[in-house]
Formats: structure tokens, C-alpha cells, sequence
């Protein structure tokens, strides 16, 4: 048997294993998904001096951004529901950056109101859809839907906490980023980078990763394809992600 199968076999059930750090999701609504991890590897962080996780979940992006951030960096992660907030508090506790990463279980938007510290980095998996079918559990509910925080609250709060010179960066279904983005524009926002996400090679953009900021740019347009024409992982996805995944 491989080494590499041996270490298959060691793998928790209860979560997702990175090179680094493992993050436990079995009493989170939304799991860790390809989504979090594209955004978490993608958003630039070089100049990064604060950072704030909105929906933190897991806590996956916030323990991703301190991998990838410098180690005086220090980051906040905000997540209304209780079991999650605990568990992306244990997550954090077995990190290598427990001392890095503060964890509340607080509202966003009674955060934004008492909090004074800015950020020059704000990053969030958002809830993407307007309320609809039951989904059979409120907390997968509150995760899924923008119910309890709409977008243009999301846009008022990383206002009131963004430095004038911060980024914001956020992942979207594109056809959810196609009303975000005119909404963000109303309020001052400008899309500075934008990366379409395929499944595959030859499939049209699912999903869109975006850094926006209140300074005027010119925007980078990018895109990735997540697998090539051989249903294999394409050379830009192992590039973006090969600091996390294991075994690529």
C-alpha cells in the first residue's frame, strides 16, 4: 500500500484535512466547499494589515488568510450562529494561529455598530439566495439565505469597517453577482479584480470572485476552469489551491 494511501486511511470524517490545519464542519449549516477554498487562496492579501471574516462558518477563510498572510496580521471572524462560532472557535484553538484569530458569535451588523477597529481586508461567503424553499433546518436556512442579512446590509456594514483604502472580496453565483454588482456600484463600490470560476474547461462561468474597493480602478478580468477536457484538476486550479490541498 502507498504512503499516500495510508494517509487517506488516517483522515478525519468530521471535517476537511489541509496541508496545515484541519477544519471540523459537522455542526456547521454549509461545509466546507470549493467555493471557500477558491475564494481563500484568490484574495490578495500582500497588503493585508487587519482582517475581518464576515460568516466566518468554519472558519475556514479566516485560517486560510493566516496561512497565506503575514504573522503580525490579525484577524477577526464574526458568525451569528452558536454551534458554528464554537466550532470555528475549536478550529482555531488546534490551528498554528490560535494567537492570530479571534472567533464572536455576534450579528454583523451589531458588530459593525460597536466596533471601532477598521480593516484593510474584509472577505465573505455570503448567504446568495432571497428566502425560498425550506431547506429542513433554520441554521442551514440562515447560511443559504439572505433572510437575516441582505446584500446591500452586508454593503453597509464592510462600509462602516473598511478602511478608504481597503479590499473587499466576496464569491457569488454569477447570476447573483449580476444584481450584486450594480448594487455595489449605487453605493460607491468598484470591482478592482474579477475571476469567473467553470467547472470545466468547456463549461460556461458558475460562479464569480470578486474584490471590490471604494478607490476607482481599472478591473482585472480573469477566469479558471476547475477541471481540464480530462476531467482532471486543471493546472491553474492545482496552482491557486497546492498551498492547502493534500496529495496535490
Amino acid at each position: 500500500m502507498s504512503h499516500q494511501a495510508d494517509n487517506k486511511l488516517t483522515l478525519r470524517r468530521d471535517g476537511f484535512t489541509f496541508k496545515q490545519f484541519f477544519v471540523a464542519h459537522d455542526r456547521c449549516a454549509m461545509k466546507v466547499g470549493t467555493d471557500g477554498i477558491l475564494l481563500g487562496a484568490w484574495t490578495p492579501v500582500s497588503s493585508a494589515t487587519r482582517i475581518l471574516d464576515i460568516g466566518s462558518g468554519s472558519g475556514l477563510l479566516a485560517l486560510m488568510l493566516a496561512q497565506r498572510s503575514e504573522p503580525h496580521v490579525p484577524i477577526d471572524a464574526v458568525e451569528l450562529d452558536s454551534a458554528a462560532s464554537d466550532q470555528a472557535k475549536e478550529n482555531v484553538a488546534a490551528s498554528p494561529w490560535a494567537d492570530r484569530i479571534t472567533v464572536y458569535a455576534e450579528d454583523i451588523v451589531s458588530f459593525a455598530e460597536t466596533r471601532s477597529a477598521t480593516y484593510s481586508l474584509i472577505i465573505s461567503n455570503p448567504p446568495y439566495f432571497p428566502p425560498g424553499i425550506a431547506c429542513g433546518s433554520a441554521q442551514r436556512d440562515q447560511a443559504r439565505y439572505t433572510t437575516l442579512l441582505t446584500h446591500e446590509a452586508l454593503l453597509r456594514c464592510v462600509h462602516q469597517l473598511l478602511m478608504p483604502e481597503g479590499l473587499f472580496c466576496v464569491v457569488l453565483p454569477v447570476q447573483v453577482a449580476e444584481h450584486f454588482i450594480p448594487l455595489a456600484q449605487q453605493h460607491n463600490w468598484h470591482v478592482h479584480q474579477q475571476l469567473h470560476v467553470s467547472e470545466q474547461e468547456d463549461k460556461p462561468a458558475h460562479r464569480v470572485l470578486l474584490a471590490l474597493s471604494r478607490q476607482e480602478k481599472e478591473c482585472a478580468n480573469s477566469s479558471l476552469a476547475i477541471r481540464d477536457a480530462e476531467r482532471c484538476y486543471s493546472t491553474d486550479f492545482q496552482r491557486l489551491t497546492k498551498d492547502f490541498y493534500l496529495f496535490m
